[in-house]
Order: C-alpha cells, then structure tokens, then sequence
C-alpha cells in the first residue's frame, strides 16, 4: 500500500509571530521556518506502517515556495522515500490545497492518505475533510492510534467524552493528533541518503486547478495584552472582586 504525506512549512512552533506593520499579514522575513509539527507525526506515522509491513512506499507532497523543499528533505530524512513539490507563492486556501491534493492522488493512486490535523499557522482544521470530500473516501479525524488490517483501517480518535474507535474501509484519509506517536529525529546518515532521494517538481499550472482565494483578509492584529493579576488579602476580597467584575 502506497502512503501519500502532505507536509506544511510553517514558522517554527518556538518562534513568536510578528505582525506586518501594515497588519496584512504574519512576518515571516528572516524567520526561522519549519515542519509543521503535526504533519511530522504523521510522517512519523507513515514510516511506522512502512516498517510494519503494512505500506510499501512512503511519498511526501508539500505546497509551497521553493524553500518548502528543506521540509520535504526532513521528512525524507525520517523515512519517507520521494517527494513531491508543488511550487506556490501564495498562501493557498485550504479548498484550493484539498483541490491539489485530489489531484496528486489520482496521479498517485495510494492507499491511505495519512496527515496533520490541522497546521499551527493558520489553524483551520480543513483540509483533510475537504479532499476526503473531494475524494468521496471515508475519513478519521484527531488519530491517536492507527492500526492497519486488509483493507480496512481501526483508527482510535479523542473526543470530548473519552476515545472513539472506528473502522473504515481504505482508501481513506485520517489526520493526525498530538498523542498519535513522538516523531523520530533524523540520523545523520539518513539525511545524507535524503539528498539523493528524487523530488519531482511541479506548478498549481500543471494540476490545472482552480486556486483563486475566496476569502479576503482585512486585517491581522496580534492578540491585546493581558493586564496583570492582582492579590487579595481574604477570601471574602475575592469574593467581592469577583462580584463586581460580574463573574458571580
């Protein structure tokens, strides 16, 4: 069985966001870029089944600008065994990244399309419902545990109440949650072996899909600042804080 990865590059998740002074948008000159790190869990993941034995090939996609290629190169560097990029200067939305996607799997034909819940930039939480519903595939959202038998995926996701377990039919798309697995980090000599692995370069032109945004963004502020905390001498001060401030 053939997995296919998307990976995202994002700000690294230790570096703090700057806004533009025109508030269009984030900062990110001269800024420390990374695997966003739910996409390196499934990564992880992916390999994982590999070693199992129950997929034969790993392929990594990204898209992005040029750069997004270093993050491939990790991802290779961990176990994944060819990439593919898909060269974008734009910040895509995520209907127009399910629209690629759907089209690199009728390229790619795999089994099993295994991602990141969400990326830490912008947060939304999208795309692996929209090409699972591009794809007419079933999906497995938040995977805390994935377990491969024939034709079928058992996927433990977390829910408000506890676990919820599912089965569903491959192919399938299932994202990725925090506690899936802790991500390998890449030896020396698999980094070096990631420079030889192929990448195949391509443009949103040769997919020939529609990416015009539909959203427009007005304005981006960072959050207001917290004012400090204050003590109180008694339990009956908080109380009569806490009253006047209308939380009781």
């Amino acid at each position: 069985m053939k997995v296919l990865v998307p990976v995202k590059r994002v700000i690294d998740y230790n570096v703090k966001a700057r806004v533009k002074a025109d508030q269009t948008g984030v900062d990110l000159a001269n800024v420390k870029m990374s695997m966003n790190p739910f996409c390196e869990i499934a990564v992880e993941e992916a390999v994982r089944l590999k070693e199992k034995g129950a997929a034969t090939e790993v392929v990594i996609v990204s898209i992005g600008p040029a750069q997004a290629q270093e993050t491939i190169r990790t991802a290779l560097a961990m176990g994944g065994d060819r990439g593919i990029l898909i060269t974008s200067d734009a910040d895509l939305e995520p209907l127009a990244v399910a629209k690629l996607l759907k089209a690199v799997v009728a390229e790619e034909q795999p089994g099993l399309v295994l991602m990141g819940k969400q990326a830490i930039d912008g947060d939304n939480n999208a795309v692996g419902q929209m090409l699972s519903a591009l794809l007419d595939w079933p999906q497995a959202t938040f995977a805390s545990a994935i377990e491969i038998a024939g034709s079928s995926a058992k996927v433990t996701r977390e829910v408000d109440g506890g676990l919820q377990t599912l089965d569903v039919d491959l192919p399938a798309v299932i994202t990725a949650d925090l506690r899936l697995n802790e991500p390998r980090y890449a030896s020396l000599p698999n980094i070096m072996k990631a420079k030889k692995k192929e990448i195949a370069q391509k443009t949103v032109a040769d997919y020939g899909v529609d990416v015009a945004p539909r959203l427009t963004v007005v304005k981006v502020t960072e959050p207001a600042k917290r004012s400090a905390g204050v003590k109180v001498e008694s339990a009956a001060d908080l109380v009569s804080k806490l009253t006047t401030a209308g939380v009781l």
